[in-house]
């Protein structure tokens, strides 16, 4: 008798995984988009190459929407780029010099950055404004406007359209400071160095900085850069005591999947290596420009990405709150950095 046939489960082809989607696409339209947005900043740099990068991205998503394919590229220039973006801008920051010439500032730097927290918190909750949009105007209008915003998006992981919201909010009232500013300045007859001080610790981008200081006086223009780049410099404190505060909530939470990898802003230490490089004379001075211009050049990248990834009808959804928001916190700002030039007799 034959011995009958062994027979084997038939067993199911193991699936190949999809190969990943390639980032080209995504990073060459948002390097085309930059560069238009580039061009346009250095033509109206009261607006800047970062906000035209935004706004041109924001239209085009909005618009015609970029292909599927594009996904990934974009989803990596707003994110990696943008970290990038950050490690680049430490190389033309020199900590000592900033420091050394910065510290009378210091106090209504710090009272400010409080006032703007607080008054983000307190205000946020009263509008019921989710808490990473609050968060992250309270980190535009405290410290340096997009790029603190920039830097606090990968730590609490907000989403493109919160980042381009806050964005967006910032920088209205960052035109409405270097139209107002001015005029108050002269109403008030504040001195060069307290104009420069107050332009540089309650206006939130650099640019706007320069542009209200200039306006008033060339004295005014150079005390507020300087202010200005102390106050840049707080970026890395806030970004650590952040990232703090995720870890613990991950820990509180009792998360399974907590890493502590996924919450330390390596980039912001990578920020501060390339700051001490800078301080240290370890770069060139002949490089600095080129690193100057490609810094520039990929913020205004990775923004632009951020724009293409924008959903505005997500952001209306929002309404108005935000902007109310932004406004409260910018003129607590404004208010407690002339209540304490006021009372320290720096006006």
């Amino acid at each position: 008798m034959s011995a009958s046939p062994t027979h084997f489960p038939a067993t199911s082809p193991v699936p190949t995984p999809a190969p990943p989607s390639p980032l080209w696409p995504g990073l060459l339209l948002a390097t085309v988009v930059a560069v238009v947005a580039l061009v346009l900043g250095r033509w109206l740099p009261l607006v800047g190459g970062p906000v035209f990068g935004i706004l041109l991205g924001v239209l085009i998503r909005n618009t015609v929407s970029p292909p599927r394919a594009c996904e990934p590229g974009i989803r990596f220039a707003g994110k990696k780029i943008l970290q990038w973006s950050i490690i680049a801008l430490g190389f033309g920051l020199s900590l000592t010099q900033v420091a050394r010439t910065g510290m009378e500032s210091l106090t209504i730097t710090a009272v400010t950055i409080v006032a703007a927290f607080t008054s983000a918190l307190v205000l946020g909750k009263l509008l019921n404004i989710p808490s990473k949009l609050k968060l992250l105007i309270g980190a535009g209008t405290a410290i340096c406007g997009g790029s603190a915003i920039a830097a606090v998006t990968p730590i609490i992981k907000a989403d493109e359209h919160d980042t381009a919201f806050a964005i967006s909010t910032i920088f209205l009232f960052n035109l409405v400071a270097v139209l107002v500013f001015p005029a108050l300045g002269h109403l008030m007859d504040l001195s060069q160095q307290g104009f420069g001080l107050w332009a540089g610790t309650a206006i939130n981008d650099t640019s706007s900085v320069v542009a209200a200081g200039y306006s008033y006086g060339k004295e005014a223009g150079d005390h507020a850069t300087i202010v200005k780049l102390t106050r840049a410099t707080l970026i890395i404190p806030m970004c650590l005591i952040l990232a703090a505060i995720e870890a613990w909530k991950h820990k509180k939470s009792g998360a399974s999947d907590f890493r502590l990898s996924a919450i330390v802003p390596w980039f912001i230490l990578w920020f501060v290596v390339a700051s001490a490089a800078r301080t240290l004379g370890l770069i060139p001075e002949a490089v600095q420009p080129a690193i100057h211009v490609a810094a520039n050049f990929l913020i205004i990248m990775a923004l632009t990405a951020i724009g293409l990834s924008a959903d505005l009808r997500r952001m209306a959804g929002t309404g108005f709150k935000p902007i109310a928001l932004g406004l409260g916190v910018w003129i607590a700002v404004a208010v407690s950095s002339l209540a304490v030039q006021f009372a320290t007799g720096q006006v």
